[in-house]
C-alpha cells in the first residue's frame, strides 16, 4: 500500500466484477491492479475495462489467487466469484497468507457470504484466522436514497414521534443473467437466496437506530413462502434448457422464482418490529425494481427505482436492438421507460466501495462486515425451513446449523 492508496484485485471476472469496477470511477485513492478468473478471457476483459476507464492503468489478468496475494502492490481483494466457488476461493486466500506467500489488509465479499450456515461460518472463521479486515458487499444499504431516507426519518420522524416499526422491501426482475444462477445446487437456492439477502439486510438496516449496533434489534420469528410460478411452465423451461445447453431442467429440478417472508424483531425496549420482503424472478415490468417502504407512528418513506427523475417515451416507429442501456434487466425498448442515469451510484455500489476503501486505508473494519453477512445467511436458512415446513420458525433456531434447503439438494418441486 502506498501512503494513501489502496491497490486491489478482483476474484471473478463476470458481470458483478465489472459493475464494481465501473463504480470505482467515483472512488478516490484506489487502483485496480488485477483480475483473476477461472476463464482467462473474462479476467483480461475486466482488466481492460479498468484500464480504459482510468481506475487501473496497470490492471492485468492473474493466473491464481495466490499470485495476486504474492504481489506486494495488492493490498486487498474483492471476491466476486460464483457462489459455488466461494469456500474454495477463501481457503486459498487463507492458505496463501498463513503460509507466507503474501499479505493483505482486507477482503470484501459479494453476497451471499455462504450458500448455507456452515459455509458462511467457514468464511467468517477463515477471515479471522489470518487477521483480515472484512467487508460484506451489500450495496443496497449504501444506496443514496436509502441512507438519506434513513437519516431524515430517524432525525425528524423517529426523534419526535417514535421509532419506525414496519419495513417492506422488495427486489424483482425477470431472472438472472448467467445459467448457473438458475441451478439450485450451484447457487444455493433460487430467488430467495439470490435476492432476499438484499431485502432482509436493507430492512434490518432501516429499522436499526443509527446510534446503535445492528444487533440492537433481534429477530424472534420468521415465516416464509416460496413457489415456482413462471419458469416451470413448458415454454419457459425450454428457454432455460436452451440457454444452458440442456443442463437446466426446471420440469424436474426447479428453483423458486418467487418468495416472501415476514420477520418479527424486538427492539431494545421489547417493542415488536415487522419486516416484510418480496423477491421474484418472474416480475414483468420495465426492468429491475428495488423498493423500500418504511413506516413509523406519524411518518413514512418510499423508494422505487423504477420511478426515477428521468423517463423517456419511444413510439412504435422507433426501432433498435434489445439491450440494458436504460435500466438493469430491461424488458422493453419502446413505450414509456424509466432511465436509471447512473446505476452504480443509484444502487449503492459507489458509496459501498468508497466506504470499503476508506475503511481499509484507515485500518478499520467496515460497518457492513462478515458478521452481517452471517446474520443474513441465518435468516435465509430459517426462511427456507419455514417455507418447506409450512410453519413459523422461532428464532434463534439451532436446527439451521446443518440445514441445507431442499432446492439446493435438487429435491424441491412444487408440482410433485
Amino acid at each position: 500500500m502506498s501512503q494513501n492508496h489502496l491497490g486491489i484485485g478482483f476474484i471473478g471476472g463476470g458481470f458483478i466484477t465489472r459493475f464494481h469496477i465501473q463504480s470505482l470511477i467515483s472512488v478516490r485513492n484506489v487502483d485496480v491492479l488485477g483480475v483473476m478468473s477461472k476463464t482467462r478471457a473474462s479476467a483480461e476483459e475486466s482488466a481492460a475495462i479498468a484500464r480504459n476507464i482510468g481506475v487501473g492503468n496497470n490492471a492485468k489478468a492473474y493466473d491464481s489467487i495466490t499470485e495476486m496475494i504474492a504481489d506486494p502492490k495488492i493490498d486487498a481483494l474483492w471476491v466476486c466469484s460464483p457462489n459455488f466457488a466461494r469456500i474454495e476461493t477463501f481457503e486459498e486466500i487463507a492458505y496463501a497468507i498463513s503460509s507466507g506467500k503474501g499479505e493483505l489488509i482486507g477482503v470484501t465479499y459479494e453476497k451471499p457470504l455462504g450458500r448455507n450456515y456452515q459455509e458462511a461460518k467457514k468464511v467468517l472463521e477463515l477471515a479471522k484466522s489470518v487477521d483480515l479486515l472484512d467487508g460484506y458487499l451489500e450495496n443496497q444499504v449504501f444506496s443514496p436514497s436509502i441512507t438519506r431516507g434513513k437519516e431524515i426519518v430517524w432525525s425528524r420522524g423517529a426523534a419526535t414521534t417514535g421509532r419506525p416499526y414496519l419495513a417492506r422491501a422488495a427486489e424483482e426482475h425477470s431472472g438472472p443473467h448467467m445459467p448457473w444462477f438458475w441451478e439450485g445446487a450451484l447457487q444455493g437456492g433460487g430467488v430467495l437466496n439470490d435476492m432476499m439477502c438484499h431485502s432482509v439486510e436493507e430492512a434490518r438496516f432501516m429499522l436499526t437506530d443509527p446510534n446503535k449496533a445492528r444487533d440492537s434489534i433481534r429477530p424472534i420469528s420468521i415465516s416464509a413462502h416460496m413457489d415456482c410460478l413462471k419458469w416451470q411452465r413448458p415454454e419457459y423451461t425450454k428457454i432455460l434448457s436452451d440457454n444452458s445447453n440442456g443442463k437446466t431442467d426446471y420440469s424436474k429440478k426447479p428453483s423458486e422464482d418467487f418468495a416472501r417472508s415476514l420477520i418479527e424483531y424486538l427492539d431494545e425496549d421489547n417493542n415488536k418490529l415487522i419486516v416484510e420482503t418480496t423477491t421474484s424472478w418472474c416480475f414483468v415490468g420495465e426492468g429491475l425494481r428495488l423498493s423500500m417502504e418504511l413506516f413509523g407512528p406519524e411518518y413514512s418513506m418510499f423508494v422505487n427505482t423504477l420511478d426515477p427523475d428521468l423517463k423517456v417515451f419511444f413510439s412504435r416507429k422507433v426501432t433498435g436492438n434489445q439491450g440494458e442501456d436504460l435500466v438493469e434487466k430491461q424488458n422493453a425498448e419502446s413505450g414509456g421507460m424509466p432511465v436509471v442515469s447512473n446505476e452504480a451510484e443509484v444502487y449503492g455500489y459507489s458509496a459501498e466501495n468508497r466506504h470499503m476503501v476508506e475503511s481499509f486505508l484507515a485500518g478499520k473494519r467496515p460497518i457492513e462486515n462478515f458478521d452481517d453477512g452471517f446474520e443474513v445467511t441465518k435468516l435465509l436458512m430459517a426462511a427456507y425451513m419455514s417455507a418447506e415446513q409450512g410453519k413459523t420458525i422461532e428464532l434463534p433456531c439451532d436446527n439451521i446449523e446443518n440445514f441445507i434447503p431442499a432446492v439446493a439438494k435438487g429435491e424441491w418441486n412444487p408440482k410433485r
